[in-house]
């Protein structure tokens, strides 16, 4: 019997040829593309049919048949309800060979490039690498309890109650099931949809986001909760603006990158917990000794760093240049940024406030001869800007990415618009175990 005309929960045998992008396997069954999560290429196994759609359906496996070679057990006992991770019963090799294919697969199909030569990839810890990220809240009454967790994978209106986190900073990932315990004894139990979570590199800060005022006894558990296990705990009871510690009074986020060269200090970053900093510190390291490899700084060169945040690239390229100018749209991060580069006795780097996904052609740093460009842009990608950047002056591009496609389409307007080549991309495992893919792409004149 075809699957077509079976019942939506009867389970059917399908053989996986390909990994999608997102980590679901790809099926055709009746001449229909099929995501099967749960799947590996290669596998023939038996699954249930999700959800249909005009042009695709999705299911989910009941019984692998026969296994992939890659396939291995799950570190994390959530692994099947949560949707945190995609990937961990893909073995680490695999999971980096099939990021790699997106990328090249994105290069060609979307840019109609090809670099001239593939850097090998970058890889770190694979396990409690997570410093940042998003936990929800759910006070279940049927339940008799309050789930803490991030969303389910098969229904994300639904949060997995986890007890604790493979991939998340160690300082946290055992103690998530505590979290509901100290929620489900507060007054506020209900008024609480979330909780953020910071890690600098001496100091872990949790953000409770509270819908209403919190009682002088919820207040207390809280502090109570932030000195046993050494948590500085910050309260937001509106928008990014109302953060503000509740314990300890002038809690300190940084992290350090270390120069990896004798002839220059490192530097530290000092940032707030609800500021964008790269989730994994490991390669965060490695990530900007690539980068700065590439670049090639050169004690003579102006540098311009766009999208720089709190300056993550941008200090330590200042140790080595003549001049770097930065530019955020976020007006808080420009001025952590600034006040970091003078806590690192940095004065030859500058930073300005401006939407890049706006026309900037006009400003005075958008007019200047770069030598050379550092782009590191959100998932959009920087396309706007390559209506009137880079100029005739700039050699050299070193273009970081989080979102493959984006980065491929920028590719093609740089070779093809602006006269560049693609010398030379890879994959960077920020985020192990997920189908995330970031890559670091070098451009040259």
């Amino acid at each position: 019997m075809s699957r077509a005309n079976s019942a939506p929960s009867t389970p059917f045998e399908a053989h996986i040829t390909a990994l999608a992008h997102d980590g679901r396997g790809v099926a055709r069954i009746d001449g229909k593309t099929v995501f099967v999560s749960g799947a590996l290429l290669g596998e023939q196994v038996t699954a249930k049919l999700r959800k249909r759609h005009r042009h695709f359906d999705e299911a989910e496996v009941v019984e692998v048949i026969v296994a992939s070679p890659h396939r291995v057990e799950p570190r994390c006992r959530h692994f099947a309800e949560c949707s945190g991770c995609s990937l961990q019963h893909l073995d680490a090799a695999a999971q980096i060979e099939s990021k790699q294919r997106v990328l090249a697969e994105n290069f060609e199909r979307i840019g109609k490039v090809a670099p001239a030569s593939w850097l090998p990839p970058l890889t770190a810890e694979p396990w409690g690498y997570r410093r940042k990220g998003r936990l929800s809240v759910r006070n279940v009454a049927k339940k008799g309890r309050v789930l803490v967790g991030f969303r389910e994978e098969q229904n994300p209106r639904f949060v997995t109650e986890i007890q604790q986190c493979e991939v998340m900073h160690p300082a946290l990932g055992p103690k998530v099931g505590l979290l509901a315990d100290l929620l489900s004894t507060m007054d506020a139990v209900n008024d609480i949809p979330q909780i953020e979570f910071a890690a600098g590199d001496d100091l872990m800060a949790l953000v409770f986001r509270h819908m209403q005022p919190l009682s002088e006894r919820d207040l207390a558990a809280l502090t109570a909760f932030g000195q046993q296990h050494g948590f500085a705990i910050y309260l937001q009871p509106g928008g990014i603006s109302s953060v503000h510690p509740l314990w300890p009074e002038h809690p300190r986020l940084a992290f350090r990158i270390a120069s990896g060269d004798a002839r220059y200090a490192d530097v530290e970053l000092e940032f707030q917990p609800l500021d964008f900093v790269q989730v994994n510190a490991g390669m965060n390291q490695l990530m900007m000794a690539r980068a700065l490899g590439l670049l090639d700084p050169q004690p003579t060169d102006h540098v311009l760093d766009l999208f720089c945040g709190l300056g993550n690239f941008t200090l330590p390229i200042a140790r080595r240049v003549a001049e770097v100018v930065g530019v955020e749209g976020e007006h808080g991060l420009v001025e952590r940024a600034a006040q970091n580069a003078a806590r690192n006795g940095i004065a030859n780097a500058r930073f300005h406030v401006a939407n890049l996904f706006e026309d900037q052609r006009t400003a005075d740093w958008a007019k200047q001869p770069w030598d050379k460009l550092l782009l590191d842009p959100p998932r959009a990608g920087a396309d706007k800007l390559l209506d009137y950047l880079p100029h005739k002056a700039t050699k050299r591009i070193v273009y970081v990415s989080c979102h493959p496609a984006s980065l491929a389409r920028d590719a093609g307007i740089l070779v093809e618009r602006h006269g560049f080549r693609l010398a030379a991309a890879g994959v960077m495992d920020m985020f192990p175990h997920t189908s995330h893919v970031e890559s670091i792409a070098l451009f040259e004149r």
